[in-house]
């Protein structure tokens, strides 16, 4: 890829300034999403920029991740011991800190794809700079940019793996799609100059897929900047995420592909479907405890299942979460798909196996393939079907020992000839799980750093376009993976006739962006057997005053009403796909809170989109927080559906604390709120035994103005709730 051997630096600043030889003082940055940029050596373009006003720096990316910072005193001394103790001496963005200080000059341009959800909202430089585009068509929309240069963070080989290469470690997804497109570009000899930059991180998981690269495709190599890699703690999973979660879980198919979104909801699910594995008979008692087996059966049913995986899962999905390490560790994650739809099909229909033998060459024939082309051969060598010792020539198979037999299949003699003298032993470079990027704990990144080389190739990291596209040239192959697909993401609103708000807000302000959810939900009705699945929260709570998100109408939209298919809350799944506007109507009644759903069926009504005399069935007024809290009250007694249940960075006192915190904040949202939890403070805030060790943590043990007495009064009447105190 690049035009000689790269050459090193050890500083990013003489980086900067080779790059600005080569290209220009135009300078168009892309970068990956989140953990793959070069933190220091983006810094060192910004510096240079902030001295030069005749640089021009454009940074376009995604996901640029700042370490947690309090909005208060209180949240200060909470999470700044966790954020040094966790995120050590990760490099802050300096870009990140210019826009939030609104101090970014005008030769400096940041433009992103995806936002740090609801970060952003009231920030003129993002809001005005956010490129709304589907993941598939960010590359060609940064060429269309100019862009000139990426650099990125990359792995370097372990010990006697894979000699020579370097892997784009948590980052193919864009750098993967590109790196072709700029190789055309140079050899059409356009004259403009293009650099790729990458940065050694030690930290940095040594990926396989399409991450792996020869060393020579960078120009510049920078070495490794001895920081950390951003690294978020495991979050508690609420109540709510649990319950759509559960309900999430019946609608995955063995022996089907997986895909999950980014936040604790996919911990959720990871949680309920090991729940399936592993405690099968307990699982199907709480799916008949909760009712939701007895509301959803023939769903369930035909679309997924309560029984444990015996073939198991394949994860084809934009991040690779922790939560799949833990699919694979118990047993889930186990769907092996190989680089040949002919073959892929065999397998999951039962009629081949791994092993490679005689009765593989006579499944093909039964599968009506009688003659085989070059291609065909290379396929299936490359996935081991035929030794690697073996060659084709113009139609003959030719063995090590020189004897020529016909590449056809049809005649029973020449088949047994082929399979004595031609074929592997077993099926070989089969992978669990494709994803774009991935980013998460420590002991994530730990853990598939620990992993046998030949364990973590089965973790392919792929360009996007393969993760989140289905048409093209490997449309075959995609199908034959992707069998019973089921993309599960998130939206924060779905509207009166299924359309779903997972983006922006009315007025156009961008909460996050909307990444490959379009492309999941149009791949889920092109792809057969596959089903979208967006989760909701039936409600939210914000300056004290609880609402739907699910609402009659909206004024943005991400996923069409045309493009409706399964909605799931904490109180239920819809199916909407194929159903007229009444049908989806009366399905979202069905699974949203209790509380607003006269003010919906009467919108519905007005609309003409459900008869006058249409009442809400009995079934579906115990759409209740109380009533949702009984039905799991007696697993959370047996210590299921924990907060954390895969463990976490937060010592136990944190725990008790964010919790605290979390009641506290919910408590003082409203004016009155914040009236009623002053005057319990005053008069029930003084501190007992039990509380000392968590006000220690905080800072607060002693104090020293009336502002940290109330902080003190406060958390104390906090702390006494969730401890149980008097």
């Amino acid at each position: 890829m690049a035009l000689s051997a790269p050459l090193k630096f050890t500083a990013p600043d003489d980086c900067v300034e080779a790059t600005l030889s080569r290209v220009g003082k135009n300078v168009v940055l892309g970068l990956p999403v989140a953990i793959g940029k070069p933190n220091t050596l983006v810094n060192a373009f910004v510096a240079r920029a902030l001295t030069d006003p005749s640089l021009k720096l454009t940074i376009i990316t995604a996901l640029s991740l700042r370490t947690p910072r309090g909005r208060s005193d209180m949240e200060r001394r909470f999470i700044d011991p966790i954020s040094r103790r966790l995120f050590g001496n990760y490099p802050e963005l300096e870009y990140l800190r210019l826009i939030e200080r609104h101090a970014l000059p005008a030769n400096i341009e940041v433009i992103e794809f995806y936002l740090e959800p609801g970060a952003w909202l009231r920030n003129e430089h993002m809001q005005q700079h956010y490129l709304s585009s589907n993941y598939t068509h960010v590359a060609r929309d940064a060429l269309r940019r100019g862009l000139n240069v990426i650099a990125q963070q990359v792995a370097a080989p372990p010990a006697d793996e894979a000699p020579g290469l370097l892997s784009l470690g948590s980052n193919a997804d864009m750098t993967a799609d590109l790196l072709p497109q700029v190789a055309a570009l140079r050899a059409s000899g356009s004259g403009k100059p293009f650099t790729l930059i990458g940065q050694v991180h030690r930290e940095m998981p040594f990926m396989y897929g399409d991450a792996l690269v020869t060393a020579d495709t960078f120009d510049f190599l920078v070495q490794d900047p001895g920081t950390s890699l951003f690294s978020p703690p495991n979050m508690p999973i609420p109540p709510t995420e649990h319950a759509i979660a559960l309900n999430v879980s019946t609608l995955i198919r063995d022996g089907g592909t997986l895909q999950l979104g980014i936040g604790e909801l996919g911990d959720g699910i990871c949680y309920a479907l090991q729940l399936r594995q592993q405690q099968p008979a307990l699982y199907r008692e709480i799916l008949e405890s909760t009712g939701l087996l007895a509301r959803h059966r023939r769903l369930i049913e035909s679309e997924g299942g309560t029984a444990p995986f015996e073939r198991g899962l394949y994860g084809c999905t934009e991040m690779l979460a922790d939560g799949f390490l833990d699919l694979y560790r118990s047993g889930i994650l186990k769907r092996r798909v190989y680089n040949s739809a002919k073959l892929q099909r065999l397998i999951d229909d039962g009629h081949i196996d791994e092993s490679v033998s005689l009765h593989t060459l006579d499944a093909l024939v039964e599968a009506g393939m009688n003659r085989m082309s070059f291609a065909d051969f290379q396929e299936f060598r490359e996935v081991g079907l035929f030794r690697d010792d073996v060659e084709y020539d113009r139609g003959v198979l030719v063995t090590p020992d020189g004897q020529e037999l016909r590449a056809t299949f049809s005649d029973p003699e020449q088949r047994a000839q082929i399979a004595q003298h031609c074929l592997g032993d077993t099926l070989r470079n089969g992978v669990l799980a494709d994803a774009g990027f991935f980013f998460g704990p420590k002991g994530f990144y730990q853990g598939l750093r620990e992993l046998p080389a030949a364990q973590r190739k089965m973790f392919a990291m792929r360009g996007i376009s393969f993760i989140n596209e289905i048409y093209g040239h490997e449309w075959e192959l995609k199908v034959a993976q992707r069998r019973y697909a089921r993309f599960v993401n998130t939206t924060m609103m779905v509207t009166g006739l299924g359309a779903a708000v997972s983006d922006a807000l009315s007025d156009g302000r961008v909460v996050s962006g909307v990444g490959g959810q379009y492309n999941f939900v149009a791949m889920a009705h092109a792809l057969p057997e596959a089903r979208s699945i967006l989760c909701v929260r039936a409600t939210r709570t914000a300056d004290g005053k609880t609402s739907s998100n699910i609402v009659w109408s909206y004024g943005h939209v991400t996923i069409p009403r045309h493009l409706r298919d399964i909605v799931v809350t904490e109180y239920g799944i819809a199916d909407l796909r194929g159903r007229t506007d009444r049908e989806i109507v009366e399905a979202l009644v069905g699974i949203m809170d209790a509380r607003f759903q006269h003010e919906f069926v009467a919108d519905a009504r007005r609309a003409g989109k459900l008869p006058k005399d249409w009442h809400i069935p009995e079934s579906a007024r115990n759409n209740t927080p109380n009533q949702l809290a009984k039905q799991f009250a007696p697993w959370r007694e047996q210590g299921l559906f924990a907060e954390l249940p895969f463990g976490t960075d937060f010592t136990a006192e944190e725990v008790v604390l964010a919790k605290a915190l979390r009641t506290l904040q919910a408590e003082t949202e409203s004016w009155p709120g914040r009236a009623r939890a002053l005057l319990d403070a005053v008069f029930n805030g003084s501190p007992v035994p039990a509380v000392q060790p968590y006000l220690a943590r905080m800072g607060l043990a002693q104090t020293s103005s009336l502002s940290q007495a109330m902080q003190r009064r406060l958390l104390t009447t906090a702390l006494r709730k969730i401890l149980h105190t008097g």
